[in-house]
This record gives structure tokens, C-alpha cells and sequence, in this order.
């Protein structure tokens, strides 16, 4: 390949194996021939300052080893350190859900995975979403990759996050899911969609960028990462019961012709809740609404 590669690891994805998988994925690359030289995130927030100084220090690609989250982390970093008109990323995900490269046809298996990083068979550039929000009291901005999410779809993650997340993928989603199922309650909101104004109450507002979300969901079946537009989700005020029965829906992707299931093509979506409300985005917990979701297009180049 011959660019300037940095590695950023972060050895606690994947509820902790990335830790172990590391030394073969690193064998691999070496056997593979890539020259480039690696860092290990020590905590939370760690990658957005190893690829801003991978900015600084002229790497020309960054190789993201982790899940949805740690690629999170790159391309913020990657944003503030000014890099991402000129630096490429490259995936290997070990996370626990693999949602974002579901989408962009990157290898789950990390063999395959590495052979895509040493010689990509393309690239493509794709959108980044901004994520405008209230945390402890101060607006923050965000950016995200594949998808950000308001109401019992943030819930959901904030349960995973605290309680469940050494389960692995599908059962800490679940666990989390049923948790929040039992607490939530849907939410009366103002919603402005590139414009145009509206209250309702919501059960959940997502963003999508890619199809997949929530470690195999497909909220948004025809989702195209580079087409300047948020594929836009609101669950309207179902049931619990409902939506219960309807969960197994969207994860066949056949959950759009529901009566209280809409999607929408947007480029700017502003939520404003009566109440608390939260918000993640790739699968981390970012804050609160009110919040403003806005689309950066053909921001990020991906090798693939």
C-alpha cells in the first residue's frame, strides 16, 4: 500500500477480546506486508487523541481496531485535528455489534478483514452525521459514522452500557432492551424535519446513515451511507406490547409498513422533548435532547 499507517486499537471492545485477538490480527497484518506502526487507546476518549496526533504526524490512513464506537472516536479525531479531507480509514471490527460494516461489505472475520487493509479492493466516501446535544448542562457536538438514536433506543444503550455490557453482542442488547422495556415511557416531542414542524409523542427517533444498528437491526433497508441524507426512523407512540411483538420486524427489515412506523429522507432534524430525553450515537451514550442532528456529506473516506 505504501501510505503512512497508523493502528489505533482499543483493547476493551468486543466486551474485552480485542485484547486477545490483537497479537493475530497484528501477525497478520505483518505477514500480509503493511508497514505501520500501532497504539492502544488506555480509556475512554483516548482514540480521538491518537488520530488527532496521527493528523499531526502526516499518516495518510488509520486503521480502526475495534467496534462502531472506537471508529467513533477516529473520525472525531480525526475531525478536530482538521485530517479528514487527506487521511483514509480502514476497519477491522472485534466490537460487539458490527453494524457499520454490515453496510459497507468489510469482512467480519479479521483475517479477511486485515487482506482488506493491506490491499483495499476500493474506497468509498461516505457521510458523517453531526450530533448537537446537552451534556451536564453544556451543548457539545458530536460526530457520528453509522447512526444516532433519541428515546427508548438511547435508553436502551445507556442500560447495555451500565449492566450488561459483558454479556457480548446479542444478549446485552437484549437484557438491555427488556430492562428498558419495563421503565420507558414514550415521549412527547417537537420534531423539525428539514424544516417542517411537528409534535407527537415518539417511542424512538433514529438517524441512520448505514442500514444496520443495534448488533443486527435494519432499521433503514435502503439506507445509503453516501447519498447526503439521513435515513429517518420515528416509532411513534406504540405500545409496549406492540412494540414487543414488532421488534422481531426490524430485524427482518420488514418493519416500515406498521401504521406507527414512519421514515423520512432528511438532511437536518431537530428533537425537542417536553421532557428528558436521551441520545446516543453509534452505540454510546452522548447526553440529552433538545438536539440537532445535521448531515456532513462525503465527509469520510473508507478503504473497502
Amino acid at each position: 500500500m505504501g501510505k503512512k499507517t497508523k493502528v489505533i486499537v482499543n483493547p476493551a471492545a468486543g466486551a474485552g477480546k480485542t485484547v486477545k485477538k490483537w497479537p493475530h490480527i497484528k501477525q497478520e497484518l505483518e505477514t500480509l506486508g503493511l508497514d505501520f506502526d500501532f497504539e492502544v487507546t488506555q480509556a475512554p476518549g483516548h482514540g480521538i487523541d491518537l488520530a488527532r496526533s496521527a493528523v499531526d504526524n502526516g499518516y495518510e490512513v488509520v486503521v480502526s481496531v475495534g467496534g462502531d464506537g472506537t471508529l467513533n472516536e477516529i473520525v472525531n479525531g480525526l475531525y478536530s485535528g482538521g485530517g479528514l479531507e487527506h487521511v483514509a480509514v480502514a476497519i477491522i471490527n472485534t466490537g460487539t455489534g458490527a453494524d457499520y460494516i454490515r453496510t459497507l461489505g468489510i469482512p467480519r472475520q479479521y483475517r479477511q478483514a486485515c487482506q482488506r487493509v493491506a490491499s483495499p479492493q476500493g474506497k468509498k466516501v461516505v457521510d458523517l452525521g453531526i450530533a448537537e446535544y446537552i451534556n451536564k448542562g453544556k451543548p457539545t457536538k458530536r460526530l457520528f459514522v453509522n447512526f444516532a438514536g433519541l428515546g427508548f433506543d438511547a435508553e436502551i444503550v445507556r442500560a447495555t452500557t451500565e449492566k450488561f455490557k459483558a454479556l457480548g453482542d446479542m444478549p446485552s442488547y437484549l437484557m438491555g432492551l427488556l430492562t428498558t422495556l419495563f421503565t420507558y415511557e414514550n415521549r412527547d416531542v417537537t420534531l423539525v424535519i428539514d424544516g417542517q414542524f411537528g409534535s407527537r409523542k415518539v417511542c424512538t427517533v433514529l438517524l441512520n446513515n448505514g442500514k444496520y444498528a443495534g448488533g443486527g437491526m435494519l432499521p433503514a433497508p435502503s439506507a445509503d451511507p453516501g447519498d447526503g441524507f439521513f435515513d429517518v426512523l420515528v416509532i411513534d407512540d406504540m405500545t409496549k406490547p406492540d412494540l414487543l411483538i414488532s421488534l422481531p420486524r426490524i430485524y427482518r427489515g420488514t418493519h416500515l409498513t406498521h401504521p406507527k412506523v414512519t421514515l423520512t429522507r432528511a438532511r437536518a432534524v431537530e428533537v425537542r422533548p417536553s421532557v428528558g430525553m436521551a441520545v446516543q450515537a453509534d452505540g454510546e451514550l452522548l447526553g440529552e435532547a433538545p438536539a440537532r442532528f445535521t448531515i456532513m456529506p462525503a465527509a469520510l473516506t473508507v478503504l473497502v
